[in-house]
């Protein structure tokens, strides 16, 4: 595998970055984890939105524009021969001095990583789900809006459970999110997720499913909610880019036999994805 370092293709091997970079020292870096169908990104524009405001909220100015990280993602996947793939950008500030006050990000690393992702399923079957008892970081404290390299929140979440995903709740107690994912229930036919009023990520899969589920007259919520309300689920789902929707057999200790819902969406999702390769 080749991936594209500042720009440079080098195997995968030798793709490597300073110790000083501060990406590795302080994860003061961002990322986008993005799907590639029939070698074309899916939902590019939006994740590429999603990278600069991360940026933004970091203070990271990478002085790239738009068109050369379009480039240098295409130019990787070329390079590897791949239509099917996972791909990760990544953006930190750079290699400075060690101290923790950043100065300006005038040598920004870039880094450009993929792996082949069939377009079946990315997932062997579906997954099983438990509150961690790690809590979710406050917006006040690291933004919930910046997709940043510091995931140590999530990593101590997957940690503390024995399941495909850990469910992390808010400082109140209510729904946050997976340690990788957006989480979706259906009560009654209505679909809903926590809003983006609490600590959770603007995900973009989470975008596409809410305007699939607008488009096909499925009725929406987005609000607080306490663990007890998947546990009245008919349905609970998670959403991220290599997942798109993956429906949830357990829950903590409540199970779920059917996913009509899910299934619906998620039909709908593939086919949003054919038309945009």
């Amino acid at each position: 595998m080749l991936y594209s370092v500042d720009g440079d293709l080098v195997p995968a091997d030798d793709a490597t970055v300073s110790v000083r970079d501060r990406g590795f020292q302080y994860g003061d870096a961002v990322f986008e984890t993005m799907r590639a169908y029939d070698g074309r990104v899916f939902r590019f524009d939006a994740h590429l939105d999603r990278l600069a405001n991360s940026c933004s909220l970091l203070g990271i100015d990478h002085e790239l524009s738009a068109e050369t990280l379009r480039e240098r993602v295409r130019e990787t996947l070329d390079a590897n021969d791949l239509a099917e793939a996972y791909v990760k950008l990544s953006v930190s500030r750079g290699v400075q001095p060690g101290k923790l006050d950043p100065g300006p990000a005038t040598d920004p690393t870039v880094v450009v990583q993929v792996r082949e992702l069939d377009r079946g399923p990315a997932w062997d079957a579906p997954a099983t789900l438990e509150t961690s008892s790690v809590q979710r970081v406050p917006s006040e404290a690291i933004p919930a809006a910046a997709k940043t390299h510091n995931y140590l929140n999530g990593v101590l979440a997957r940690r503390s459970v024995d399941a495909d995903e850990a469910l992390l709740l808010d400082a109140s107690g209510s729904l946050a999110e997976g340690a990788t994912s957006n989480v979706f229930f259906v009560r009654d036919g209505v679909l809903r997720t926590p809003s983006l009023d609490g600590p959770i990520l603007p995900g973009i899969t989470r975008e596409v499913v809410l305007d699939i589920a607008r488009e096909r007259d499925i009725p929406v919520e987005t609000g607080r909610y306490d663990p007890a309300a998947l546990r009245r689920a008919d349905e609970v789902f998670l959403t991220n880019s290599t997942w798109e929707l993956r429906p949830v057999r357990r829950y903590d200790d409540t199970t779920y036999e059917e996913f009509p819902v899910t299934e619906r969406l998620h039909d709908a999702y593939r086919a949003r994805t054919r038309r945009s390769t």
